[in-house]
């Protein structure tokens, strides 16, 4: 059994602000193959699909589709702001490592 993703309140809280969901918006988190590990995040602002989980709070949602799910299995999904920028990021429990950039991993 696949155990949907958590989104973090600062990630929502992040959608709320670049506001989202008034412009008909998601972020989407999927799993694609490449990268340097193997697998890499792709995440972006986009319109919900039919087969997609939707991660909902305060109006605001994380799309995840029925590929990607799977990979993305107990993870955390969350919004850091650091001195070399701000994004979102995922902390994966089913990664077995990562490369430095953080959103290439390996399986």
């Amino acid at each position: 059994m696949n155990l949907p993703p958590k989104v973090t309140d600062r990630a929502f809280e992040r959608l709320s602000e670049i506001d989202a969901a008034a412009q008909g918006q998601a972020l989407r988190v999927a799993v694609e193959g490449g990268g340097c590990s193997g697998f890499q995040y792709e995440i972006k602002l986009d319109t919900p699909d039919t087969d997609d989980l939707v991660l909902e709070k305060d109006g605001q949602k994380v799309l995840v589709d029925s590929v990607s799910l799977p990979f993305l299995s107990g993870a955390t999904i969350d919004f850091t702001e650091e001195l070399i920028g701000a994004r979102f990021v995922i902390d994966n429990p089913n990664a077995t490592s990562s490369c430095g950039c953080g959103t290439s991993f390996s399986m």
